[in-house]
């Protein structure tokens, strides 16, 4: 029986390594292992930034929300504006309150006027 070598696997294998390095800079972009090191890098760094990713964002729309909230009252907390919600029974979240704050101000106001009337209830 013949040896069966594996040139088509390992070329196959090193073609996806370099093409996933490509526009890395020197040897990184051409060179198996140097390449293969960057890529596998690479994808922990992608793979941790999807988490932070999410984090990043609700910090953004909490940031927006207080602005907002505070420039509607200046005695309303975002901490307290979220709990007059909570006591209104309004669950909309931060990313749909962020934008309403951005886009929409009127109807923010509205949802601010709610959650001020539940906190003096």
């Amino acid at each position: 029986m013949s040896r069966v070598k594996g040139g088509t696997t390992t070329h196959a294998r090193h073609k996806k390594v370099i093409k996933a390095a490509k526009g890395y800079y020197g040897r990184r972009k051409n060179t198996f292992k140097v390449a293969r090191q960057a890529v596998d890098k690479a994808n922990q760094y992608a793979t941790r930034d999807r988490k932070n990713r999410k984090r990043n964002f609700r910090a953004l729309w909490i940031q927006r929300i207080n602005a907002a909230v505070r420039a509607h009252d200046e005695a309303l907390t975002y901490s307290r504006f979220i709990n007059g919600l909570n006591l209104a029974g309004i669950e909309v979240d931060r990313k749909v309150l962020a934008d309403l704050a951005v886009h929409e101000p009127e109807a923010f106001g509205a949802i601010v006027r709610q959650a001020q009337d539940a906190l003096a209830a």
